[in-house]
């Protein structure tokens, strides 16, 4: 692709230069305080800091683990920062770009990039997400999307459309002028259905697929949802309002005569953010009348308990 003057870009949904910084003599990852996440480490020329992508928290790269002391402390995992420097010493000729969160954050900074890769000032275009939606380079002629089933692992039922909706916008990239485009996915699950009717761009395929799939766990459109969100800073606080919930939830169907499928409550994909705890209860119904008489019920429910003025509630039906 490079020798013949065309373009390519490489795909990667996860920023940063290490996903995680872990000791290898404990194995403890560095987390953020505030969050229940770790920390993604961003090299720079002074060295570099571990940032949360969630509440902004940064602190200097450890240079021995905050846990045992040990001095075998070292970053994991690949972000779009790290696949950038790999690329340049791979194609040492090549003139790369990157477009992410952290090199857009000034004024401009996104269409700025956009542009000089539209002008031929760069050879290979390194992103998030970011860079596969409906942007047109007639002259990028290879895409490849690394580490592609990162979004199948989201605790989400959509985790299979989201990522085959990914997979084929960064595909559509490629081929869009009058050279034949080529698609390379990196992926540790090949035969996932999402990764193979996308990368054969078979839409009807992955419908049928899908269609299976939600059918048999009734979920939508085969059944509506009713998704209670709660926080709290006060972890039993959140514990006992949830418990409420689900208890109400279920006086609410034998009051109805109708049968619930009630999951939860479960923490929510990522629990503290921010140092405040979140959970999350799933109530399935086909009609959405019923859910909605549940919500009203929860409400009146919930007006019985003291759980004071920090709790925070949300609803959504899907």
């Amino acid at each position: 692709t490079l020798a013949k003057g065309e373009q390519a870009m490489l795909f990667m949904n996860r920023r940063g230069y290490s996903t995680f910084v872990s000791c290898r003599s404990c194995g403890q990852a560095v987390k953020c305080p505030h969050c229940d996440v770790s920390l993604t480490f961003h090299k720079s020329r002074s060295g570099g800091r571990l940032v949360c992508h969630y509440c902004g928290y940064s602190m200097d790269m450890p240079r021995k683990c905050p846990s045992c002391g040990s001095p075998y402390i070292a970053g994991f995992g690949t972000g779009t920062q790290k696949l950038e420097e790999l690329t340049k010493e791979a194609f040492p000729e090549a003139r790369v770009l990157r477009m992410d969160m952290d090199t857009t954050s000034i004024k401009g900074g996104h269409e700025e990039i956009l542009q000089a890769f539209a002008r031929k000032e760069a050879d290979i275009l390194i992103g998030t997400q970011m860079i596969v939606k409906g942007h047109d380079f007639p002259d990028v002629t290879l895409v490849g999307v690394i580490a592609a089933d990162l979004s199948l692992y989201m605790p989400d039922y959509r985790a299979g459309e989201r990522t085959f909706q990914l997979l084929t916008q960064a595909a559509g990239r490629a081929g869009r002028g009058a050279e034949a485009g080529h698609v390379v996915i990196q992926t540790y699950q090949p035969e996932h259905y999402a990764v193979t009717t996308a990368a054969a761009q078979d839409y009807e395929a992955f419908y049928r697929q899908e269609e299976v799939y939600r059918r048999l766990l009734h979920y939508p459109p085969f059944s509506r949802i009713l998704v209670v969100w709660m926080a709290d800073r006060d972890e039993n606080i959140l514990d006992a309002a949830m418990s409420a919930d689900r208890k109400a939830a279920a006086e609410a169907a034998e009051a109805a005569g109708v049968v619930l499928d009630i999951v939860g409550p479960v923490p929510a994909p990522v629990y503290k953010l921010n140092d405040i705890y979140r959970k999350i209860l799933y109530i399935k119904h086909e009609n959405y009348d019923i859910l909605i008489q549940v919500r009203n019920y929860l409400d009146e429910c919930r007006k019985k308990h003291d759980f004071g003025s920090g709790l925070q509630v949300q609803y959504d039906i899907l």
